[in-house]
């Protein structure tokens, strides 16, 4: 079980104030893990990582991805055994303003990241999380597996594809050994479908713009309804990621490489389809309208093949997106209702490992 196995382990998170870099601290908080995070300062307010006092319980660095030098500090200083590395810019249309620092960013710090490791003689286990959108997207019907082209037409795409490269590169370069494999770093990537959840307030996405409008009594506005995308909740993501650290940690290079982390059939449903159940849960006179003013490119169709994931560690999604879209609603409604955050995600938590616990007997 992944609960009694992070026990006492020294986890650094990057990107641990972002919206799944304060879920994932506060999972393995409760696990028993020692966590370190490093990042910048939470990208918006209110945000996750403060209202659930994450400073209380993990070691927190604020500084940023691409100064190398305090970077190596910090992992020098902190002695991980597992590096999580979530730090990254990650919004596709905040890359269309600002490509430098994205791929800055997204490259770069992913090699510091690696480099620093490799110097630091306690790291055992590597997992990058990148992204769905590092495929080189042919707008075909069925899921990308994971020795599919890399790609990726935006900057932030193209920049996750670059950042699968990299981890790639130092993987075959420095990481392996030669007759013992259990002695190097055993390095993975994960490619995640579109994640949901409860105390997402960012820019540009779904979910986040939905609940402000809710809040401002406004209709939500909504690009390109047609778009198929792989949802899932955000607990479901998280999980697969630490059953693969948990697998990397114990059998090395065995379980090396990348890993997709995507929702069955029925996960892969249409912006519209998924702004009308929000509407429908959140009630009243919730509603959205249609506006498709950007000229920047937007893949249509997007879907994962997750087999692998299935067939060797036994990972799916424990709730459906049906599910997956109440736990959401019902998470910002307890929020706006003044319920304390983190007893709230940790209900959450709670309740989404007994199903799990219950599903693996």
């Amino acid at each position: 079980m992944e609960k009694k196995f992070f026990k006492g382990k020294k986890v650094l998170i990057t990107g641990h104030t972002g919206f799944k870099g304060a879920w994932l601290s506060l999972l393995l908080n409760k696990f028993g893990a020692q966590v370190f995070g490093y990042a910048l300062n939470p990208p918006t307010s209110p945000n996750l990582y403060d209202l659930v006092y994450s400073e209380r319980f993990i070691q927190s660095y604020i500084g940023d991805i691409r100064d190398f030098e305090r970077l190596k500090d910090f992992i020098k200083e902190t002695q991980p055994q597992i590096i999580i590395h979530l730090a990254a810019q990650s919004l596709v249309k905040a890359s269309y303003k600002d490509p430098r620092f994205t791929f800055e960013t997204n490259v770069m710090g992913t090699v510091n990241i690696l480099e620093a490791a490799r110097t630091t003689g306690t790291v055992k286990v590597i997992l990058n999380v990148t992204t769905d959108k590092c495929y080189e997207n042919k707008e075909w019907v069925w899921g990308y597996r994971e020795d599919d082209v890399l790609g990726g037409h935006d900057p932030y795409s193209n920049s996750k594809a670059c950042s699968e490269l990299i981890t790639a590169s130092y993987r075959n370069a420095f990481f392996k050994t030669d007759g013992n494999d259990k002695n190097g770093i055993a390095v993975a990537t994960a490619r995640s479908g579109n994640i949901i959840g409860g105390g997402d307030w960012s820019l540009d996405r779904l979910v986040p713009d939905f609940m402000r409008s809710m809040q401002a009594l406004e209709n939500v506005v909504i690009r390109n309804p047609g778009a198929t995308r792989p949802w899932q909740f955000i607990l479901d993501s998280l999980f697969g990621y630490l059953i693969l650290v948990k697998k990397l940690y114990t059998e090395g290079q065995d379980y090396a490489g990348s890993w997709n982390f995507g929702p069955g059939e029925d996960h892969n449903k249409t912006v519209g389809w998924v702004v009308s159940q929000l509407c429908i849960n959140w009630g009243g006179n919730a509603s959205y309208t249609i506006e498709d003013t950007s000229n920047e490119h937007e893949a249509k169709f997007l879907k994962l093949d997750s087999s692998k994931a299935k067939r060797r560690l036994a990972w799916s999604n424990v709730y459906s997106l049906e599910e997956g879209v109440d736990k959401t609603v019902e998470w910002y409604k307890e929020y706006l209702n003044g319920k304390m955050v983190r007893e709230l995600c940790e209900f959450q938590i709670d309740e989404f490992m007994k199903i799990k616990d219950s599903r693996d007997k």
